[in-house]
């Protein structure tokens, strides 16, 4: 087909890829997450007796329970109302049914990705916990601040389980409230005056004098204190193992204040510590600081890169804050006279969505875990109480028209002109926004310039190797930037239903390498990405590599099996594609067939079946390049399907390449050259080898013939003949 039907084809393209998102049901991305979830549950498990369930209400995202045509009972998705972010970035949805007197009725978790429950915590714990809070008296709970019942949390899962808590109670007693009830009241707008934190004031004090105003509030534990504590919860486990060491020691002191306060945070960071903070903070943000000392850290070890501070979290209300390590910063010392010396000091941001309230009462509430055997462990919280002196708040009126309702949904979501979850994300990971964007522009600028960049077959090696390295390292191992085939699958399933952007753009660098390859299979086909910014496709490569240093033998597949052996890819993702028009979820859990999970996001830290599924592919690939991506790589195939609309051949060839020259199609590290000598795009990885070849004045029989022609004729006319691209000849390409 010649270029006018090839541009032809991609028109069609993208008219049909606009009418499906015209004619998708764009109406309902701000549909209630719930509908999305009812068909995943029986209405006799949510609500006990119910018969069916009900449409979902225009002013509240919940939906009732009949029996009988009558309503016993409410269903709702906590998602609806609350963050449920666990460990993985992604939400937890859990379903939960509450009756009219507002006590649980029922709860299911009905969809997560926590990877901790992949590395050997069966998912059926996790759901047995989960339904456990049937019978939880919201009543109650809302009485005193969403902790009247005690954790029932699984070792080595406690960020998972805090979270579904939080989202359990904190959005019960929303919907309970909004409905009213178990006789709750629904919260309403405060019209009379507020009280802001007065920035005027910027006194310094000293600690004692802080500690003695409730400047800083102070929590301490001895070890006879958490022993009692343990006894009193009634554990034997936890009784037979207290706490080693005299009574009268220090288990923890740990301390707080409201840093952003101008006196608070100028008394305890001095002057250039509290401008830096003032310098981070975007506006509505809070910041606490978190002293502590003794035999107990408040913060663990457990975290990491991404992870979730899992033994503190600030309640205020309904509303309760977890920390992420990057709303955490240490500080080196406490500027205030007389202040002790402290093992742990903290800042902890308090994001401007969280709804936190500086002029109300709030309080930290700390984790304490006891082992009670190899994984098993027992849990404990106590709480840091705090309430920020009136001396450093001013009133403010707050004027509002009369008769102005409370929107409806800012008592569900916040604040309407908040701007949007997907907003704050980019905001945050600007730094990591500018380094792919960088990298992706410096790859773009090497393809339009391919011809210059592979002169030097040295340089082409190297940069190559860097940055490869740069993807697996950088890309892979710490940002979790890895494509899968589930996110085609996911994004066609949200064609058919509910599309939304916002979904899309929760995770800036996976959206970024999205619109690249989008952009790449237009120019330069599905090599963009599966050959450069692949993690795993980048560690089979350099394992590879290291297999050669290494000696290993490397194994040479005979053409006829090869291209036999190719098309397997397409088959897998054909198949996957079809299951995931039956059901998404079971189409990801066959998706497993990818190692990604496994080898970049796990880094192997996961259940021995699929670490050594991963290690197998690595180690076939240490005898046959790229073993993986040449065969298997279900997503390899999906970007090959529409890269076949692809509008330039960028790759050079001659017409003597494959008849009688064979060597770019020895030396093609996917076997992508036929022996006839051209190039199939479908399986090219724009590794960029053939074109160093193309220019090689030693290695191409072309470029060293046409050399040899230009040397006797410098030497028979004493004239220097003009050398063209790469040094010699290129006349009559093939491309």
């Amino acid at each position: 087909m010649g270029r006018p039907g090839k541009i032809i084809q991609i028109l069609c393209l993208c008219l049909a890829i606009l009418a499906a998102l015209v004619l998708a049901p764009t109406a309902n991305a701000a549909d209630a997450l719930v509908s999305r979830f009812l068909d995943k549950v029986q209405p006799s498990e949510m609500v006990p007796g119910a018969d069916s369930f009900g449409a979902v209400r225009d002013d509240v995202p919940v939906v009732p329970a009949l029996k009988g045509g009558e309503t016993v009972g409410w269903v709702f998705l906590t998602s609806d109302f609350v963050s449920t972010t666990g460990y993985s970035g992604k939400p937890i949805h859990t379903m939960v049914g509450v009756d009219p007197d507002a006590v649980v009725t029922g709860v299911r978790l009905v969809k997560h990705s926590e990877p901790i429950v992949l590395i050997g915590i069966p998912d059926s714990k996790i759901q047995a916990v989960t339904e456990g809070y049937a019978g939880l008296d919201l009543k109650i709970e809302a009485q005193q601040g969403g902790s009247a019942h005690e954790l029932d949390i699984i070792s080595g899962a406690t960020v998972t389980i805090m979270v579904i808590d939080d989202s359990i109670v904190r959005a019960g007693i929303k919907v309970a409230r909004f409905l009213g009830l178990g006789g709750l009241v629904q919260a309403v707008a405060d019209t009379g005056p507020k009280k802001i934190i007065d920035y005027e004031k910027v006194a310094v004090s000293d600690w004692m004098t802080m500690t003695g105003d409730g400047s800083v509030r102070r929590m301490s534990l001895d070890v006879a204190q958490v022993n009692e504590a343990f006894v009193a919860q009634g554990d034997p486990r936890a009784i037979k193992r207290p706490e080693d060491g005299p009574d009268t020691d220090t288990f923890i002191d740990m301390y707080m204040g409201l840093a952003n306060v101008p006196s608070i945070g100028l008394s305890l960071l001095g002057q250039r510590e509290y401008d830096n903070l003032k310098n981070r903070l975007k506006e509505g943000e809070h910041a606490i600081l978190v002293m502590g000392r003794g035999r107990y850290s408040f913060k663990g070890s457990g975290y990491v890169r991404g992870g979730i501070f899992d033994r503190i979290q600030l309640i205020q209300d309904d509303i309760s804050v977890r920390f992420f390590d990057k709303q955490q910063v240490r500080v080196g010392e406490i500027a205030a006279d007389g202040s002790p010396a402290f093992v742990e000091m903290d800042l902890f941001i308090i994001p401007a969505d969280a709804g936190f309230d500086p002029s109300k009462d709030f309080r930290l509430q700390l984790l304490v875990q006891r082992a009670v055997g190899p994984i098993d462990k027992v849990f404990l919280t106590f709480d840091l109480g705090y309430q920020l002196p009136d001396a450093y708040l001013k009133v403010e009126e707050v004027a509002l028209a009369a008769g102005d309702p409370v929107s409806t949904q800012a008592l569900v979501n916040g604040d309407d002109d908040a701007p949007k979850l997907w907003v704050r994300i980019w905001e945050d990971r600007k730094a990591d926004i500018i380094i792919l964007a960088s990298a992706i522009g410096i790859l773009t600028i090497v393809f339009f310039f391919q011809m210059q960049v592979t002169r030097n077959e040295r340089f082409t090696f190297w940069f190559r190797i860097a940055f490869l390295t740069f993807t697996l390292v950088w890309l892979g191992w710490m940002q979790n930037a890895q494509l899968s085939v589930v996110n085609v699958m996911a994004f066609f399933s949200s064609l058919t239903s509910s599309f939304s952007w916002d979904a899309f753009l929760m995770d800036p660098l996976v959206f970024l390498l999205w619109f690249s390859v989008a952009a790449a299979l237009l120019f330069w086909g599905r090599g963009a990405y599966c050959g450069w910014l692949c993690p795993f496709g980048a560690m089979q490569e350099l394992t590879n590599r290291l297999a050669k240093v290494a000696r290993i033998p490397q194994i040479e597949v005979p053409w006829a099996l090869h291209e036999r052996l190719w098309p397997l890819k397409y088959m897998i993702f054909l198949g996957l594609f079809g299951l995931s028009l039956y059901s998404l979820d079971v189409a990801e859990h066959y998706a497993e067939v990818e190692p990604f999970k496994t080898a970049i996001i796990l880094k192997f830290q996961r259940a021995w079946p699929f670490v050594l599924f991963a290690v197998a592919l690595l180690v076939a690939g240490l005898f046959i390049e790229r073993f993986y991506c040449r065969y298997l790589c279900p997503l390899g195939a999906a970007l090959a399907i529409p890269a076949r609309l692809r509008m330039f051949d960028w790759l050079k060839r001659y017409r003597d390449c494959g008849d009688p020259c064979q060597r770019c199609g020895k030396e093609c590290m996917v076997q992508a050259i036929h022996p006839e000598g051209n190039i199939n795009p479908n399986e090219c990885l724009n590794c960029l080898h053939c074109q160093v070849l193309y220019q090689h004045d030693q290695k191409c029989p072309v470029c060293i013939k046409k050399l040899a022609k230009r040397r006797k004729f410098e030497k028979q006319t004493g004239m220097t003949k003009p050398a063209q691209a790469g040094g010699v000849t290129t006349a009559n390409p093939a491309g």
